[in-house]
């Protein structure tokens, strides 16, 4: 089958690789219609060379058709459409029990410390192959895959692998109060998406970026926005009483495609070998924590930060005595996609409130993947979201 692959910082290839197949009884194979570049995939090209290796699939935002399942495989059969979300997560373990299927007990990557595998992230979370491909051999197949209704188009139901339940996390995390105001911090595709799920609940909303296509794009959805500049946090007070907004959401991250400082930090360790590289990221850190400082300078006192950015290492330390003056409230982690699928499924109907059918910027093919990472790290031709079509 054709895939996209890593095969060394910023370099990515389209070509063959072998066909997945079932390896365990609750395994499914699926032949993938549509799959996305998120954010934290430019992590993978630009910053986390050291936990990858070349041939690496990548991809974890697919949906498609089901072509086989294992034997221990009930609730699906070859031509179910199906979405399918980024962890593997078995459904059955205490972790799973508690709803947080990225901690899932039984698919754990214990070795690095982490917690649950993802589809086509790294060392890090298993190295499982990801969705950037025809073929995609799903884990845990028995309780993962969400079906969805024959007819609509991909666009209707694919950011139900990441996309939606991350931002609508992020958006439960922030824990506004009715008629309350949030402040989101970037406006790519998860903060872009916060800000449809935070307006469509009635809140307030403003919305904070570097680049003027993407804060054209919010302001025409009703977002306040604001340029990133050195006086920003005076331009939030003064939207806000001066007290700052009652929440917060990070939707920047490692900043692997903003920050000055971070790009040369990251370009700094990335001349280093692998192994002393993994060191440095995981007891140093490369990124700047700029969204995160932010984030606790603007929020009002008793407010509460969302992080749903991607962070490593541990390069600055939090203003802990800032933090606990100001009795902030802080959450964060990976997104439990099933847990929040039931609620917003029902929102993917005709009426298409969230704005999902015409989210993506760019619709390619996925042999086209190579240059579609360089145009999205560049930020280049408004690119926002981008589907692939295998």
């Amino acid at each position: 089958m054709k895939a996209l692959t890593w095969q060394g910082k910023r370099k990515i290839e389209y070509g063959e690789v072998p066909d997945p197949t079932i390896e365990q009884p609750t395994d499914a194979i699926i032949k993938v219609t549509s799959t996305g570049i998120c954010g934290s995939d430019l992590h993978l090209y630009e910053v986390l060379a050291p936990y990858l290796d070349p041939g690496d699939i990548l991809g974890h935002e697919a949906m498609g058709v089901v072509a086989e399942v294992g034997s221990a495989v009930t609730n699906l059969k070859p031509g179910d459409r199906v979405v399918v979300p980024f962890q593997i997560a078995c459904g059955s373990c205490y972790m799973c029990d508690q709803n947080l299927q990225t901690q899932c007990e039984t698919t754990q990557v214990r070795e690095q410390g982490m917690g649950a595998a993802l589809f086509g992230y790294t060392k890090l979370y298993g190295q499982v192959p990801g969705g950037q491909a025809e073929y995609l051999r799903v884990p845990q197949a028995q309780y993962g895959p969400i079906k969805v209704p024959d007819g609509p188009r991909d666009d209707r139901f694919v950011y139900l692998s990441d996309v939606l339940p991350t931002a609508w996390q992020a958006v439960e995390y922030a824990a506004v109060p009715d008629g309350g105001t949030l402040l989101v911090l970037g406006l790519g595709p998860i903060g872009d998406m916060a800000t449809r799920i935070a307006m469509h609940r009635g809140l307030r909303v403003i919305g904070v970026d570097l680049v003027a296509e993407r804060l054209e794009r919010a302001r025409r959805n009703g977002v306040e926005t604001l340029e990133y500049s050195d006086d920003v946090a005076e331009a939030i007070r003064t939207l806000t009483d001066g007290r700052g907004p009652d929440s917060v959401i990070d939707a920047v991250g490692m900043e692997a495609h903003g920050s000055p400082k971070a790009k040369f930090a990251q370009q700094a360790v990335g001349l280093l070998p692998d192994a002393l590289q993994r060191k440095m990221m995981e007891t140093i850190g490369v990124e700047q924590l700029a969204a995160v400082y932010l984030a606790i300078d603007v929020v009002r006192r008793g407010g509460t930060i969302s992080l749903s950015g991607v962070y490593g290492g541990g390069a600055d330390p939090l203003p802990m005595m800032t933090m606990f003056d100001k009795q902030i409230q802080l959450r964060m982690g990976q997104a439990n996609v099933h847990r929040w699928s039931d609620q917003i499924l029902p929102l993917l109907d005709e009426t298409d409130v969230l704005g999902v059918e015409s989210f993506a910027t760019h619709h390619l093919d996925l042999s086209e993947g190579p240059a579609a990472y360089e145009m999205f790290q560049k930020k280049q031709d408004g690119a926002v979201k981008i589907l692939l079509k295998p």
